[in-house]
């Protein structure tokens, strides 16, 4: 009974909510988790006490509080579902509140230091592998998208003329983002060396589609040369384009459109950033300082 309820739900979050097959995974991870600590209890019979013993669970075996809230959005958006479908006669998520979390910032890597990874010319390399990965840092640093939405990116989605890429975001809402023509010569450079005949834009060597083990390598050997960081990703250069605009003087409304945020308090965390890079200035240059 229970597996049959939690097929529901996951084929109403594919279909219905049209969401990544990426998030549908962690959706399901969760909630089997769940089902596992509970067993053999069946979901009508789950009250708010066993979702306590669970959360106790996962803090004994050191789950961070961020992945633990993430757990419980899980539940609650499970048990609506099942409760809008009359499968249970009560929400046992009611009583349950979110552990609480110390907000971070975004981390970034500085301007200066970002230099360093462009000492190629698109001309200059003959190379399809070495021009590839060169274009993989330029998009995701250039335009701010997610890794997804660059291994999702197809060759239709690019227009060379108007310097634009079109991006399908979470729940496939679409956005519009200009590419700066270096952005674009690396581009023309990549498709006259592809030679494999596929929709999307990026390949692998074999001609594949890109996975996103093979990206988060290159991002992390790249980045590795130039930042000591701890965590590099191919989201440290979404949160560096971002913050990087910022302290250019880009509108933060704006930013939140180019990164596909649904709402401003999502992209308002990058003004933290801007600050310490104004204290940072401070401290350099105020002779009070």
């Amino acid at each position: 009974m229970n597996r049959a309820l939690v097929n529901f739900f996951l084929d109403h979050l594919r279909i219905e909510r049209r969401l990544s097959a990426h998030t549908v995974r962690s959706y399901s991870t969760d909630i089997d988790q769940f089902l596992a600590f509970i067993e053999p209890e069946t979901l009508s019979q789950i009250k708010a006490q066993h979702i306590r013993n669970w959360l106790i669970s996962l803090s004994d075996d050191t789950i961070q509080n961020r992945s633990i809230n993430r757990k419980l959005a899980t539940l609650r958006t499970f048990f609506k579902f099942l409760l809008r479908r009359c499968d249970i006669q009560e929400n046992p998520m009611g009583p349950i509140k979110m552990v609480k979390v110390s907000k971070k910032l975004p981390q970034f890597i500085r301007e200066s230091d970002m230099q360093g990874l462009w000492n190629l010319d698109p001309i200059d390399s003959n190379s399809f592998t070495e021009v590839r990965d060169q274009l993989i840092l330029y998009l995701l640093y250039g335009t701010g998208i997610r890794l997804a939405e660059l291994i999702s990116l197809q060759k239709s989605h690019v227009n060379l003329i108007t310097g634009t890429i079109r991006v399908l975001g979470k729940r496939n809402k679409e956005r519009i983002i200009p590419i700066p023509k270096l952005i674009s010569d690396w581009i023309l450079q990549y498709q006259k060396l592809c030679t494999f005949e596929h929709s999307h834009l990026l390949v692998t060597d074999k001609g594949e589609k890109l996975y996103p083990m093979f990206v988060q390598r290159l991002v992390k050997k790249q980045l590795g040369d130039i930042s000591t960081l701890e965590k590099l990703s191919p989201h440290v250069l979404r949160h560096t384009y971002a913050t990087h605009l910022l302290n250019r003087g880009a509108d933060l409304n704006a930013i939140k459109e180019l990164l596909g945020h649904a709402n401003l308090a999502a992209t308002q965390v990058y003004t933290h950033n801007s600050m310490e890079k104004m204290k940072e200035i401070y401290q350099q240059a105020h002779p009070k300082a």
